[in-house]
């Protein structure tokens, strides 16, 4: 069973703020394409203990959401020094799965650099079998129940 604190948000969205680094790029300054699913899986964690759902929880109950499936579009390149913002947001809830959308973005000059779409499902760890989603989500976003 999945715990949830039961102060949630009215919009299940986060902000979270990158700094792009030396360790995320190429020798041009480039950012690698994989540094961007290190971000997005911050991104990730931020937005679910945001929804009350918290590592210490996950690692507590032994329930975790586990990727099942990521699409992502490089737009354009983020560069050393870069400052980004991912936009995060909750917008589909199944039975025992769920998706997020991530929007990378550069606000100094407002580019998307990345679009991302990722699908998990809620797994009891230990058993190795899935779990229903969180019902304190169900009930406070019941539009985006399918």
């Amino acid at each position: 069973m999945i715990h949830i604190s039961p102060d949630l948000p009215s919009d299940p969205c986060l902000d979270v703020p990158v700094r792009i680094y030396y360790y995320d790029t190429d020798a041009g300054g480039v950012v690698h394409n994989i540094a961007y699913l290190r971000h997005i899986e911050e991104a990730r964690t931020r937005l679910a203990e945001h929804l009350g759902w918290s590592l210490l929880e996950m690692a507590r109950n032994v329930v975790a959401p586990v990727v099942a499936r990521t699409e992502i579009d490089y737009v354009k390149p983020a560069r050393l020094g870069d400052l980004l913002v991912i936009h995060s947001k909750l917008d589909r809830l199944g039975k025992a799965s769920f998706s997020i959308s991530f929007v990378v973005e550069r606000p100094a000059d407002g580019s998307i650099i990345v679009r991302c779409h990722q699908t998990l499902a809620c797994l009891q760890m230990d058993k190795g079998r899935p779990i229903r989603t969180p019902i304190e989500w169900r009930n406070q976003w019941p539009h985006l129940a399918v």
